[in-house]
């Protein structure tokens, strides 16, 4: 019993013994077998030097970190964000100054406009002295602030309070050009606007005994608060050639008469049909509402709203005669 006890004593010396050396082997840094000031003293440095590469990185990820929340704040735009397949200019943009916010920022630095989402509507602010870098067309000039593209090319946006207005001239425009195209005699386009009513009986259906049914909205019972020409012509007629149709090419009306007109074994004399301006304008009424907010929210709001006038829109018909 004396001897084990003995032996665990011993073991336990000889341990002491190697972690001792062991320690002294760590601390001393100058390997002369000894602990002294020199030790301690690169010791000390070794660790202030470790805490500062420590703080160092510390640092540099809260400045990382920092630059990424004003990043993603002030989210701008740079040349090279043009390129990227997955940007997209979106159908409402807005031509502005460049704020102090991204004029002084340095992550800003280059950058030529600026992403912003308010009330549910993304939307692209170009800055004022980088228009040219975008690549698009703006009408009537770029002097403007709010834009919406136009509906048949998206590259080109049309300044928000010219929109309906450019858009109806574009559709007589291009209904004048199809008379002349397909060889027409002549052509005539009058614009109505339909009366607005606040309380009206409709009639029911009446179901005839040829099992045709009286259209309750027939376009000739509406009643209208304009009537006017918009375009009149008359021709010397031609042979008729595929016209190029870009605001009215889904149309209905617009495809068969040009279908009928370029069908040479049943020749067509004489059309007539009502366009609702509604049908080819860009702008549905739940993105209005949309824009709409976003002009109260920046103080922009004028005398009217995008909303009215998308439902002005719907009561408007322009009606086309042409014969050949």
């Amino acid at each position: 019993m004396g001897g084990f006890v003995a032996n665990v004593g011993a073991n336990a010396k000889g341990l002491l013994g190697k972690a001792k050396d062991i320690t002294i082997h760590m601390i001393d840094q100058n390997d002369d077998g000894k602990i002294d000031l020199t030790d301690v003293s690169e010791i000390a440095e070794s660790v202030g030097t470790t805490m500062k590469k420590s703080a160092q990185a510390l640092m540099e990820t809260a400045e990382e970190k920092s630059r990424m929340l004003e990043l993603k704040a002030l989210n701008p735009i740079f040349l090279e964000t043009l390129n990227d397949t997955e940007f997209i200019v979106p159908r409402f943009v807005r031509i502005t100054e460049r704020d102090r916010k991204h004029a002084e920022s340095e992550v800003c630095k280059g950058s030529i406009g600026f992403v912003s989402e308010q009330k549910g509507l993304r939307m692209v602010n170009i800055f004022r002295d980088s228009v040219d870098t975008f690549g698009l067309l703006f009408y009537p000039n770029c002097s403007s602030e709010f834009y919406y593209v136009d509906p048949s090319d998206r590259d080109c946006y049309i300044a928000l309070d010219d929109y309906f207005g450019y858009l109806k001239l574009a559709r007589i425009n291009e209904l004048q050009k199809l008379a002349q195209d397909l060889g027409a005699k002549h052509f005539r386009v009058t614009y109505k606007e339909e009366k607005t009513t606040f309380s009206e009986k409709k009639a029911k259906g009446n179901v005839k005994a040829r099992g045709t049914v009286d259209v309750e909205h027939n376009y000739n019972d509406k009643k209208y608060s304009t009537v006017e020409v918009a375009s009149e012509m008359t021709f010397p007629g031609h042979v008729p050639v595929n016209p190029m149709v870009k605001y009215l090419k889904h149309d209905p009306s617009v495809k068969t008469l040009i279908s009928m007109r370029m069908d040479e074994t049943a020749p067509l004399l004489h059309q007539k049909f009502m366009l609702k301006l509604s049908n080819s304008s860009g702008i549905k009424e739940s993105e209005a509402i949309k824009i709409d907010a976003v002009l109260k929210g920046m103080k922009c709001a004028g005398n009217a709203t995008v909303v009215s006038e998308v439902q002005n829109e719907s009561r408007r018909y322009l009606e086309y005669e042409i014969d050949f």
